[in-house]
């Protein structure tokens, strides 16, 4: 079936698309006007923000991670909070809990006192030096916008957008985050380090008299309604299909898998990357000025959108095999249309 069959667009999302690229131009502008280059986590950024799900960045320290998000956040009428996490830190720092307060008249009453998770943005500095216990209290915050503390659920406001930061596992003092939480991640993005020439913009801006600045140019509700408008996207059948049959081909041994996934992955991607494919990919058809999505578009975001779901056996491991490299392989090993039913 060719890519453009697709089903007949909302004349409102059409209309839509030029308003939302215009307010993710201004936001990336802003976040531009103090982050040098990394263009690609600026956007992988920006989509998880506006598909309402939550970014994992990894790289070594020094590379910017933390002042993209404080960019974004001066770029946008949000509350922000920073959790800097660290071996010592435990659950209750960071959802809050109960504490004994005296009512006006005299008596004793337990009072919820609000962790620093609940803000709009929040910001999880090094999220991998902290204990497993302590990572895992971020959980039901991030998936069900919400913290329960002594039997009573809080309700988060919206939007709410986690951006986690660690450095890479084999650094000395960090803790592999666990499975279940990594996949409450929409993107996995890697930050590389600066080029030649952008460290000579980078230092011009951060040595010079002058200061960047940024300003407000978006609010809450006006996210929240392009996180609406962005689920009305169309996506086509056999392009819905496409996303399917690249997930499925992460699971070793299966129907769709390719022969690197046979030999090099130990548990394939879930049904959550699923979705991250068909949500990045409706962002990248509005971005495009389209009111579907492409196969292209599925392809553009792959990569983060399954690789920190792909869990790779010891003989990858041993031979210095990455995920990108096997997820590369897949977007050249898996065909564009879908394969003929067997009799």
């Amino acid at each position: 079936m060719p890519d453009d069959a697709t089903p007949t667009p909302d004349a409102d999302v059409a209309q839509q698309a030029q308003r939302f690229r215009d307010a993710y131009n201004a936001v990336s502008d802003q976040i531009g006007n103090v982050i040098v280059g990394q263009r690609d986590i600026i956007d992988g950024v920006l989509t998880c923000l506006f598909v309402g799900g939550h970014a994992l960045l990894e790289g070594v320290p020094g590379l910017g991670k933390t002042l993209l998000i404080r960019s974004l956040a001066e770029a946008l009428a949000l509350d922000f909070n920073r959790i800097q996490f660290t071996p010592d830190l435990m659950p209750a720092d960071i959802t809050g809990t109960n504490v004994v307060m005296e009512s006006p008249d005299g008596g004793r009453q337990f009072t919820f006192q609000q962790g620093p998770v609940f803000a709009q943005i929040v910001l999880a500095d090094e999220i991998n030096r902290a204990t497993p216990k302590t990572q895992s209290a971020m959980l039901e915050a991030m998936q069900e916008r919400s913290v329960t503390v002594a039997g009573r659920t809080h309700k988060m406001a919206e939007p709410f957008f986690v951006m986690a930061t660690q450095n890479p596992i084999e650094q000395e003092g960090t803790y592999p985050l666990p499975e279940a939480q990594l996949d409450r991640f929409l993107f996995k993005l890697l930050v590389e380090p600066a080029s030649r020439d952008e460290l000579h913009e980078i230092l011009n801006r951060t040595t010079a008299e002058a200061t960047p600045t940024i300003r407000s140019v978006l609010d809450g509700p006006s996210i929240v309604e392009f996180q609406r408008l962005i689920r009305r996207v169309l996506i086509a059948t056999h392009v819905q299909d496409y996303a399917i049959r690249c997930v499925l081909a992460t699971h070793p041994n299966g129907q769709f898998a390719t022969s690197k996934v046979n030999q090099y992955v130990r548990f394939g991607a879930s049904p959550r990357a699923a979705q991250a494919l068909v949500l990045g990919g409706k962002v990248r058809g509005l971005l495009d000025g389209r009111a579907h999505v492409s196969i292209e578009d599925i392809r553009s975001v792959l990569l983060p959108a399954l690789r920190h779901r792909v869990l790779l056996n010891f003989e990858a491991q041993a031979e210095g095999v990455t995920e990108d490299q096997i997820l590369e392989d897949l977007i050249e090993q898996v065909p564009t249309e879908a394969p003929a039913a067997s009799a």
